[in-house]
């Protein structure tokens, strides 16, 4: 995930955006959960991580359908957008063969993702880089493929966003999204996994979004509204994790995920968010 509506990484609502993720223990938290969970620190699988960095709806099932619908394959350099700890940059590195920079504006998420993609022996193809959505630091033309994944509800100027993306993807390149997005009642309930108050959480309905990019110079080439199947998988999910397993984001967020989770679920049921997958062509 990733936030922030100021230019560069310092501005205060960076700054809030990056207090909500940062946890400087966050490696010693995970290792120790890992061990829990019978898995050894030090050969780990992508999958492996799986539980605490697939953060965003249905889990790494909605990564792989989100690549596929991409088209990603061996030898795409790929911008993961607000890409936090790296899960999808993993998955997209282990089972596609691709090479995916991370853009994030937490520091200690770039820093745990670095050293957790380590020792997944995946250095080669996935690295980290501290900065903003809004002022990338990569030249133009630079990415064969865009990707956003539960990472745009932090960022307030959605129309730079996808300016920024825009401009670091090749001709012909594409944008992948997975967003959550505003629904029809307001307003969301709090705390939920992206913020604790309302003032770093920006969303906007589908059909903003959708003429945002438009205008941004892509053509679209899918759009799949899956709120419904969303909210059910939301509601099984929080269901099993009053059980506190070991390795899952409460590593992340805290001792009050279980209440994001439901919040999660009841925003989802209540229409006041919306879930989407998006695919368009940088023109």
């Amino acid at each position: 995930m990733i936030g922030g509506s100021q230019s560069g990484t310092e501005g205060p609502e960076n700054r809030s955006v990056s207090a909500h993720y940062g946890r400087i223990d966050l490696v010693e938290r995970i290792i120790t959960a890992l061990r829990a969970a019978g898995k050894d620190p030090e050969a780990l699988e992508a999958e492996d991580l799986a539980p605490v960095d697939q953060l965003h709806t249905r889990g790494r099932e909605a990564t792989l359908k989100l690549a596929r619908l991409a088209g990603a394959r061996s030898g795409m350099r790929v911008l993961d957008v607000g890409g936090g700890l790296g899960g999808p940059a993993r998955t997209l590195a282990s089972e596609f063969g691709c090479a995916v920079e991370v853009l994030d504006v937490t520091e200690e998420l770039c820093l745990a993702g670095a050293a957790l993609t380590a020792r997944t022996g995946l250095s080669h193809l996935v690295r980290f880089q501290h900065g903003s959505a809004l002022e990338m630091p990569y030249q133009e033309a630079s990415f064969d493929l865009a990707w956003t994944q539960h990472s745009s509800m932090n960022i307030a100027d959605k129309a730079r966003l996808y300016s920024e993306i825009r401009r670091v993807l090749k001709p012909g390149g594409r944008l992948a999204l997975h967003e959550i997005m505003a629904g029809q009642t307001c307003p969301i309930r709090l705390p939920v996994p992206w913020a604790r108050e309302p003032g770093i959480s920006h969303l906007e309905r589908p059909e903003r979004i959708r003429t945002l990019i438009l205008a941004s110079g892509f053509r679209e080439l899918a759009w799949t509204d899956e709120t419904t199947l969303a909210a059910e998988w939301f509601r099984k999910r929080a269901s099993r994790h009053r059980e506190s397993p070991a390795l899952s984001p409460h590593l992340l967020f805290g001792p009050d995920f279980p209440e994001m989770l439901e919040n999660q679920a009841r925003n989802l049921q209540e229409g006041r968010i919306s879930i989407l997958y998006a695919i368009f062509e940088r023109q």
